[in-house]
């Protein structure tokens, strides 16, 4: 019998979905779950300019907090609402999600990915003396073994997501030119064509990033593309072909996303997503 996990994901997610239906599912939840599944897989294909994807490469932690994030934020959302199209995902809808994934990855046998379903309310969210507590401890704390380039850069878009209210899917597009950290009274940074003011301690962070992302760009032959986001170190040699070197291309999503998991975990002991530091609305 052939491995679902390294399947074609959308194969797998066929499969998946007659399975709940044998398994008597109402059709209602078997439809819901098709979509969700369908509108995780879209995301990830689009976000990271691929054509396909094993059923467990799409499950990987950081694919899922980027699609969750960005469901949060309404990214993924095919229709508008009354509060127009940008408005955050409605509490109810998050959970169904959670759920779908939780069912898929235990039809991969791997229940060890299962995410924790959202509290009542917004109980998954920091509260702001939380949030500010931990954005400090990013910016201070870094594990041994941690790599330092990728501890600040983590840091300062844990410190955007909370200045700015914008998922990391959102402030992934930033250039550096979106930045201004001289002007007054308030440094700024513009997201979407709107200007945010950033707090002394946000500045100083991006500061810092700034200046080491400034030391790997040094090495770049040409003109700096301006990404905001780069990788720290470089990638690994696929089928032969030696990876870009950082500054070339942007950070990934699931790259931003799984550092951001594995720092919180070593410096906190709990893998909080970006999400959590999301201001309540």
């Amino acid at each position: 019998m052939p491995n679902p996990r390294t399947a074609d994901a959308l194969t797998t997610i066929g499969v998946f979905l007659q399975t709940q239906q044998d398994a008597g599912y109402a059709v209602a939840t078997v439809r819901l779950r098709g979509r969700l599944l369908t509108e995780y897989l879209e995301h990830t294909l689009d976000e990271e300019k691929v054509t396909s994807l094993t059923a467990e490469e799409l499950v990987r932690p950081e694919r899922a907090d980027s699609w969750l994030d960005a469901a949060d934020a309404g990214e993924t959302r095919r229709r508008n609402t009354l509060t127009g199209p940008d408005a955050a995902a409605a509490h109810d809808s998050q959970r169904a999600r959670i759920q779908t994934y939780n069912a898929f990855v235990n039809h991969l046998a791997l229940p060890e990915l299962h995410r924790p379903y959202p509290t009542s309310g917004n109980a998954d969210r920091l509260e702001p003396e939380q949030a500010h507590t931990l954005l400090r401890t990013l910016a201070v704390q870094r594990p041994t073994g941690a790599n330092a380039a990728t501890a600040i850069r983590t840091a300062a878009v844990a410190a955007l997501v909370a200045a700015t209210g914008h998922s990391v899917p959102r402030l992934h597009k930033l250039n550096v030119a979106d930045i201004d950290l001289e002007r007054r009274p308030v440094p700024v940074v513009t997201v979407a064509g709107s200007d945010h003011p950033l707090d002394k301690h946000t500045a100083e962070i991006l500061r810092r990033w700034l200046a080491v992302r400034a030391g790997i760009t040094k090495a770049l032959e040409g003109s700096d593309p301006g990404y905001l986001w780069i990788p720290t170190k470089p990638g690994r040699e696929r089928a032969g072909v030696q990876p870009p070197k950082p500054g070339l291309t942007p950070a990934a999503v699931r790259t931003l996303h799984a550092a951001h998991r594995s720092l919180v975990l070593q410096v906190i002991g709990v893998p909080l997503r970006p999400y959590a530091l999301l201001p309540r609305r």
